[in-house]
């Protein structure tokens, strides 16, 4: 069976969460989505991002919970096909309510746009070329 990762994040007002992570084109694995909970699918069979009310989230926790308005926990990152895919879902994340904190950042082999989602979790949308080798080999 092929490893599968689920990244868990705290959410303040989750059918607004979820209309937010539609607006973006993503679908949701309703097996795994209830009132507390709602199970975001990146790639189907791999990667997930479990979107969960704070009370529910803090269930899970013994240290303090990040409030990320406030403070970073984590970037979660995620790749894109081309630069234009990296601009087209900025322009839905900001067209659903998101905020971009910084320009983008063009490196030549790779290019990156980040924003930050209605309950300040930092995404970060990146192309890599694919033929670029940073050990030149």
């Amino acid at each position: 069976m092929a490893r599968m990762i689920f990244v868990n994040l705290p959410v303040r007002d989750l059918p607004r969460a979820k209309e937010f992570f539609a607006a973006l084109g993503f679908g949701f694995d309703a097996r795994f989505t209830n009132d507390a909970a709602a199970s975001l699918v990146i790639e189907e069979g791999s990667i997930y991002a479990m979107l969960l009310t704070e009370p529910f989230f803090k269930g899970f926790l013994t240290k303090p919970m990040v409030d990320a308005r406030e403070a970073t926990e984590v970037l979660v990152c995620l790749s894109a096909e081309s630069r234009e895919a990296v601009d087209g879902m900025l322009a839905k994340a900001l067209a659903a309510g998101a905020t971009e904190p910084r320009p983008a950042q063009d490196h030549g082999m790779m290019y990156g746009r980040c924003f930050h989602d209605l309950d300040g979790h930092v995404w970060e949308i990146m192309w890599m070329d694919p033929s670029f080798n940073l050990c030149g080999g």
